[in-house]
């Protein structure tokens, strides 16, 4: 399967759930250096996550970095999978995820309660990742205003709120505006961030901000997929709506 470089390309992994599959949405960049995968989907879909790569004809040899919007398990839960599978394999971060990531604080939203909605066989996935993260080195942390080597440039929006150090991308080649948890499509309508999974509300609205004024003909939302309608506007309104 032939593709430009560079290009970006939408992944699907898909969470069951009580009430069907919830899919959620990693993203693969394609450089003339490699393949940066940007999240790396839920613990227990590895095995998901390769054949969904080898669909694009990417083997997971190619892959030369991991990029993680944030802690959440559903973004970080193949992580470990991944460094044992690929050596060498970089992995950028925000600064304020790193003591997280690396396991010097606990991961702020994977509670006793969260660990009980989780099957026996996912659990001991996520023992085991849980395990591996003081093993993890992380190679480049990342800031507010960063531009990245990637795509023709791709700009580092810190977002905090959802996590600290939470991080969104904006492609501006591609008009491209990679939202990770800060923003979400329901219903085919952009909102933001989800209150029961934002430890910090009022400080994830604030982020809301720093994404307008950017050329934008198209948002991802890792969960809820690609918004086409106006996404400028859109974020305009919701942080407007912030301030109310």
């Amino acid at each position: 399967m032939s593709q430009p470089i560079p290009s970006i390309t939408v992944l699907t992994l898909n969470i069951p759930t009580p009430s069907g599959n919830s899919p959620i949405h990693p993203v693969l960049l394609r450089d003339e250096d490699g393949h940066t995968l940007v999240d790396t989907g839920m613990i227990g879909q590895f095995d998901e996550l390769q054949s969904t790569l080898e669909e694009l004809d990417v083997s997971l040899s190619d892959i030369k970095r991991v990029i993680v919007t944030h802690q959440d398990i559903d973004h970080i839960g193949n992580l470990g999978a991944l460094l044992d599978a690929i050596p060498g394999l970089e992995v950028w971060a925000h600064t304020d995820e790193i003591p997280y990531l690396t396991g010097a604080k606990p991961l702020i939203k994977f509670t006793p309660e969260r660990r009980a909605m989780l099957t026996a066989p996912v659990l001991a996935l996520a023992d085991q990742l849980l395990m591996q993260l003081p093993e993890i080195n992380i190679s480049r942390t990342l800031a507010d205003g960063d531009i990245l080597p990637l795509q023709g440039g791709t700009q580092v929006i810190h977002t905090p709120g959802h996590t600290p150090g939470h991080l969104c991308f904006y492609f501006s080649e591609q008009q491209f505006l990679l939202a990770a948890d800060e923003l979400r499509v329901v219903e085919d309508e952009l909102v933001g961030p989800a209150p029961p999974a934002t430890p910090d509300m009022p400080e994830a609205l604030r982020s809301l901000k720093k994404l307008t004024g950017l050329n934008v003909d198209k948002v991802l939302c890792y969960h809820g997929g690609e918004y086409t309608k106006e996404p400028a506007k859109r974020i305009a309104q919701l942080a407007e709506n912030s301030e109310a």
